[in-house]
């Protein structure tokens, strides 16, 4: 809904640009970033949305959670990336969920290849203690996480139902 995205919006989108940022600079999505996904959601979605959304949202976030840890156990993912997921679980509504997996996609194969072009080229130089440079095959998965969640409120913002 156009009016969530917008309540939403102005708290999520520094939090969002700051996993980005702080992935790329130390392989890390912090706690203290998550943290505040979760109290931004658990205090505006309880004003925001119908009890039962609010519920069924943080049931997301619980289940995504059980997930993102099995996944980390198995080493498919990182612990910061599945904490992420977790809480930015109750800000996508359900039946928006093949937008927003198009959406990572797509904004997924962009970091992929904004990171690994300016890795190669002077661009590195901008920021050379980064750790992400010095991974090999690693990739700090916030760089599309965040941008992904940031544009998904953003076009829900400006498009979604009234």
């Amino acid at each position: 809904m156009a009016t969530h995205a917008m309540w939403f919006l102005p708290f999520v989108l520094p939090i969002c640009l700051y996993v980005a940022f702080t992935d790329m600079a130390q392989m890390r999505i912090t706690n203290q970033s998550v943290i505040a996904l979760a109290v931004i959601f658990l205090v505006l979605g309880v004003f925001l949305m119908p009890f039962g959304d609010y519920l069924w949202r943080i049931a997301a976030l619980v289940i995504v959670l059980i997930v993102g840890i099995i996944l980390n156990g198995a080493g498919a993912l990182g612990a910061g990336d599945a904490k992420f997921l977790a809480v930015a679980a109750p800000y996508v509504a359900l039946g928006d969920l093949r937008l927003l997996l198009a959406l990572f996609m797509a904004v997924l194969l962009a970091a992929a290849v904004a990171h690994r072009g300016a890795k190669y080229t002077p661009l590195r130089k901008l920021a050379p203690h980064w750790t992400s440079w010095e991974q090999g095959k690693k990739f700090p998965m916030g760089l599309a996480l965040g941008p992904a969640l940031a544009i998904y409120l953003i076009l829900g913002a400006l498009y979604g139902a009234q």
